[in-house]
C-alpha cells in the first residue's frame, strides 16, 4: 500500500482549516487565534505575522531554496509572494479558500488542495517548505515526510520549521479557536522540536544538511538521500492563481497555513 493511500486513510477531514474562525482571521489579517486542546491548553497562532510581508527569518529560508518551490500550507501567501517577486518558480497549496484567495490577491500562484491529493509536478520540485508549524499536518510526521519525498525530485530539499529550544514530539487533538470562544472541528496535529524531527527524518530516509535559528524561530534543512543532477523543475507547476482547485476532497488531510 502506498504512502499516499495510507495517509488518506489516516487523515483528518479538511474542514477545520477551511471554516471559521480561521477563515475569518485570514480575511481580516488579525487574531487572536489559537489551537485549543480539550484540556484548555492554548497555542497562539501568529496570524498577524502570517499576513504581513516576509520577515528576515523568512527571507533566510527563501535564500536557501533551490529550483522550483512548493509551499505546503501556504496560508495567506507571504512566502509565495516573496518568491514570486524574486522571479522564482513557486506554487502554494492550502485547503483554506480564504488562504488561497489572499495568496492570489498578492499575485501568488496557489491551489486549494491538500498535500495528500495529486499535485502538479510530483517528483520534480526542487524545494518544499513546511513552515509555521506545518510539519504538524495530519498529526503523523512519518506519513507527511514520506509524502514530501514523493513530491521532491531526487536529492530535493525540504525546509522544516520546528518548535525552538525543545526536544518535543507531541501528537494532540486540537480545534482552531478565537478569543470569543468560537471553535472549529477537532483534528489531529503534531508539534516537533529539532531533535525529534531529526529522528523521524532519519527513519524516513532523509539526511540533515542544515540547522539554524532566526527571529526566535528554528529551522532544519533536509535532503532526500538519492541524488540526480539531471532532475528539472516541474513544468506543470501552476503559475497563476486562476489554476486553483475549487473543491478539495473532504476526506483528505489538512494543509494549514
Amino acid at each position: 500500500m502506498s504512502t499516499v493511500r495510507i495517509a488518506r486513510q489516516r487523515a483528518p477531514r479538511t474542514e477545520p482549516w477551511s471554516a471559521d474562525p480561521y477563515a475569518d482571521a485570514l480575511r481580516t489579517g488579525r487574531g487572536p487565534l489559537f489551537l485549543r486542546r480539550a484540556d484548555g491548553w492554548l497555542l497562539p497562532l501568529e496570524v498577524e505575522r502570517w499576513c504581513a510581508d516576509a520577515d528576515a527569518a523568512d527571507l533566510e529560508v527563501l535564500r536557501r531554496c533551490e529550483g522550483a518551490v512548493l509551499d505546503v500550507g501556504c496560508g495567506p501567501g507571504r512566502l509565495v509572494a516573496a518568491l514570486g517577486a524574486q522571479g522564482r518558480r513557486v506554487l502554494g497549496i492550502d485547503v483554506s479558500e480564504a488562504a488561497v484567495s489572499r495568496t492570489g490577491a498578492l499575485g501568488g500562484p496557489a491551489l486549494r488542495r491538500s498535500v495528500f491529493e495529486p499535485l502538479p509536478g510530483e517528483g520534480r520540485w526542487g524545494t518544499a517548505l513546511l513552515i509555521d508549524g506545518n510539519v504538524g499536518i495530519g498529526g503523523d510526521p512519518a506519513v507527511l515526510l514520506g509524502r514530501m519525498s514523493e513530491l521532491l525530485c531526487p536529492g530535493g530539499l525540504l525546509v522544516v520549521e520546528t518548535v525552538p529550544g525543545l526536544d518535543l514530539d507531541e501528537r494532540v487533538l486540537v480545534r482552531v479557536a478565537d478569543a470569543r470562544g468560537a471553535t472549529g472541528s477537532p483534528f489531529p496535529w503534531a508539534r516537533l522540536g529539532t531533535p525529534a524531527l531529526l529522528r523521524h527524518a532519519d527513519r524516513a530516509g532523509w539526511g540533515a544538511v542544515g540547522q539554524w535559528a532566526a527571529g526566535g524561530r528554528s529551522f532544519v534543512a533536509l535532503r532526500t538521500r538519492t541524488t540526480n543532477s539531471s532532475a528539472e523543475p516541474p513544468n506543470s507547476a501552476a503559475v497563476s492563481s486562476s489554476q486553483r482547485a475549487a473543491n478539495p476532497s473532504a476526506d483528505r488531510p489538512v494543509a494549514k497555513a
